[in-house]
């Protein structure tokens, strides 16, 4: 166990470079906008959110190297593609150069929310797959605090300190690529390969009281009874697939990705200063960073479908009060209040449930491809959605922009409530069975 866990901790630090890259460009927002004198639609949709496309196009074609060349090679080189993006984003002097090395990295993002939760899924015991999936997000939201962290202490050191808090991503980029070529490829991978001597001896680590001779069979059946031409839009996986659609629609619907890249932005809003501003953004990444931890500590206690349902609940009060407070200018303190309650909803929620519940409904053969639709999905709506930000803030209002995402809160507890199935303590094989036959008795 302590070789998976090691195995799953240097994976799931492509998590940490996810949240660190997608939050460090906050502490940057407003001076970039002055320095490069852009336009709301420009800076939102260019400067904030070129890297949101970068990783919209990871998620789409990211399947073909995590498949292909393996999860351990894939893992590798988006170390490689943080690295360059860090450098060149620090080194940049015009918007569009820097919206380029923004998208590098965007693209790390994209193909990291496939390859990480493959595979620590493949090689995680069902007892502890949702822990160590979760590890990937408690990594992200462990990022996500030391970019905000990062910002505030660099915030003061001249004109040039936006340079230095997108450089800095270099130094865990670089470690992240050396530590990946510690760890050894899937098993599960290297048998749909045919490379069964060496997935063997893996297995041998990842799970000393398993049947290699089991996992192999059920393996081998699937691969076997598959349809070459199958994809995950056939029929039979419909259900699958509307689960991971809905999963992803929802997370970005509340708003998050939206709140993370303009928290200092949101806070200023709500009448908080510069200073300030940054500071309640570091009080959100620890409390995002503490809500994680009691998320990832009950995911297979509780299981993942009660933890949306303490999520939906805690999105549905904290929203309705972030919007109230602006509609009503309460101001002061009560705003960095409620979005530290939203922020551990979704810590608790969403944000723990997400990458393990779409990496574990689709069959082997298709994980990766499910995978890549599921954060497909997610990266559009996180693309879109903070982009416009900027833009909704100036025309509609927050108040307005809150209240939206509390309504379709109230939906996501809708879909928990009548559609989700529970998917814990149950191996890869047997859940995805489990989920077909489901979507075919429905249909009787």
């Amino acid at each position: 166990m302590k070789n998976v866990f090691y195995w799953s901790i240097v994976a799931a630090l492509a998590g940490l470079l996810f949240g660190f890259d997608t939050v460090v460009i906050s502490g940057a927002d407003k001076k970039l906008q002055n320095l490069w004198e852009s336009s709301d639609g420009f800076h939102g949709t260019v400067v904030m959110g070129m890297a949101l496309w970068g990783t919209v196009v990871g998620a789409l074609f990211g399947s073909f190297p995590t498949q292909r060349l393996g999860r351990k090679t894939t893992l590798f080189w988006i170390g490689v593609l943080y690295t360059i993006s860090a450098v060149g984003s620090a080194l940049s002097n015009d918007p569009i150069v820097f919206a380029v090395f923004r998208f590098i990295g965007g693209l790390g993002v994209g193909i990291s929310t496939i390859a990480a939760p493959a595979y620590i899924s493949e090689i995680a015991p069902p007892k502890d797959r949702g822990r160590l999936v979760g590890l990937y997000q408690f990594n992200l939201v462990f990022g996500i605090l030391l970019a905000f962290l990062s910002n505030y202490l660099l915030s003061d050191i001249g004109d040039n300190a936006w340079r230095w808090m997108m450089g800095v991503e270099a130094f865990p980029a670089i470690l992240f690529t050396l530590l990946c070529l510690t760890i050894p490829k899937s098993p599960r991978w290297l048998i749909t390969r045919g490379l069964v001597d060496e997935a063997k001896a893996i297995y041998a680590k990842v799970d000393p009281n398993g049947s290699f001779d089991q996992l192999l069979q059920e393996i081998n059946q699937s691969v076997t009874s598959e349809n070459k031409s199958e994809s995950i839009f056939n029929k039979k996986y419909r259900f699958p697939l509307k689960l991971a659609f809905l999963v992803a629609f929802f997370n970005q619907l509340s708003g998050i990705n939206a709140f993370l890249y303009y928290a200092p932005r949101i806070f200023e809003e709500g009448g908080l200063g510069e200073s300030a501003s940054l500071l309640s953004s570091i009080g959100i990444g620890v409390t995002n960073l503490i809500f994680t931890y009691i998320g990832i500590s009950l995911i297979d206690k509780k299981g993942r479908r009660t933890l949306m349902y303490y999520g939906s609940f805690g999105y549905i009060i904290s929203l309705s009060l972030v919007a109230c407070a602006f509609f009503f200018e309460w101001g002061g303190l009560l705003i960095p209040i409620f979005l530290f309650l939203f922020i551990a909803a979704h810590a608790i929620g969403q944000g723990a449930i997400i990458w393990v519940y779409i990496s574990e409904i689709f069959p082997n053969h298709l994980r990766n491809a499910g995978q890549s639709f599921g954060t497909s999905v997610h990266w559009v709506l996180a693309a879109i959605i903070p982009s416009l930000v900027p833009l909704l803030f100036s025309s509609i209002g927050a108040g307005v922009v809150f209240s939206i995402f509390a309504f379709f809160m109230v939906l996501q507890l809708l879909f928990v409530h009548f559609m989700m199935p529970e998917t814990k303590g149950i191996s890869l094989e047997e859940l995805s069975d489990k989920l077909i036959s489901d979507n075919i008795n429905s249909k009787k």
